[in-house]
């Protein structure tokens, strides 16, 4: 018996990085998964290799219609939806403010908030008759934090946190959890090519991330399907509204805790004017 039998999970963004690993991990524990992306081959490749209880549904998040047909097509299916993802992201428009491109801008917000929040729409859209299921949405420490990403997605993370603790309010007394991912940097072809200048190159984008690695080695998609896994499940049903941050301590802890080694081993306190206290 899996944590997920006989459950339905859509994961947008699921052919690849976080979204695959997502995917493999809710099969492995049971659930029915239907793979949501605009890559074709890898989503194609990955619900062969799954089985017969992994699909691929080419859909692309900006487009309202695609959502809808994602979504009504797996009801249809399963006759129930218990589980969306809504994962789907991209790092779009870069550069200087004083320079952004609107219409890269305007990507980047329709991809990363406007197809989170038409994923949440329609997903609570056919868990509301039912009065339960539960839906995730993968935000990032640029959105809590500032500097460590570029200008659009880091407005458009910190959106998904807010629209993801309005959502929950609304939908908590329906049954309906609404949670937030927030993962830290994790080895995968879009950090791969932002890092190593070439998406298919996971072990430069290994090495460069290595450095930095606040526990010795970069994230790895596994280390979020974990994190997702518990959110979609009954592990955490009394969990709404909340943002579950999986980076290493990188945005609550990311001090190196300077007070507590080196010089001030053994000291008591630091007092006015240079004192020591005995």
């Amino acid at each position: 018996m899996g944590r997920f039998d006989d459950r339905v999970v859509v994961v947008t963004g699921g052919a690849s990085g976080i979204g695959a690993a997502c995917v493999r991990r809710f099969v492995a524990e049971g659930a029915s998964v239907v793979v949501a992306d605009v890559q074709d081959g890898p989503g194609t490749a990955l619900a062969a290799e799954l089985g017969d209880r992994t699909d691929y549904v080419r859909t692309d998040v900006t487009a309202e219609e695609d959502i809808a047909r994602l979504v009504d097509g797996v009801v249809e299916r399963h006759g129930r939806l218990d589980v969306l993802f809504a994962n789907a992201g991209v790092f779009g428009a870069v550069g200087p403010i004083a320079e952004s491109r609107t219409v890269d801008v305007d990507l980047t917000i329709a991809v990363n908030l406007r197809g989170v929040l038409l994923s949440l729409k329609h997903g609570a859209r056919v868990m509301l008759p039912r009065e339960q299921g539960v839906l995730i949405a993968t935000a990032s420490p640029g959105g809590i934090i500032g500097g460590v990403g570029p200008h659009t997605y880091s407005a458009t993370k910190a959106g998904i946190i807010g629209l993801v603790r309005s959502v929950a309010a609304e939908l908590r007394p329906h049954g309906i959890r609404v949670n937030t991912l927030v993962p830290g940097a994790v080895v995968s072809a879009m950090t791969a090519d932002a890092v190593a200048g070439d998406a298919a190159d996971l072990d430069r984008a290994t090495e460069a991330m290595q450095a930095n690695a606040l526990f010795g080695r970069p994230g790895v998609p596994d280390d979020m399907a974990g994190a997702v896994a518990f959110l979609a499940s009954d592990d955490a049903r009394y969990m709404t509204g909340s943002e579950l941050v999986v980076d290493a301590g990188y945005t609550h802890a990311g001090g190196s805790a300077a007070f507590s080694h080196g010089r001030f081993v053994g000291s008591a306190a630091m007092l006015e004017g240079g004192r020591r206290s005995a």
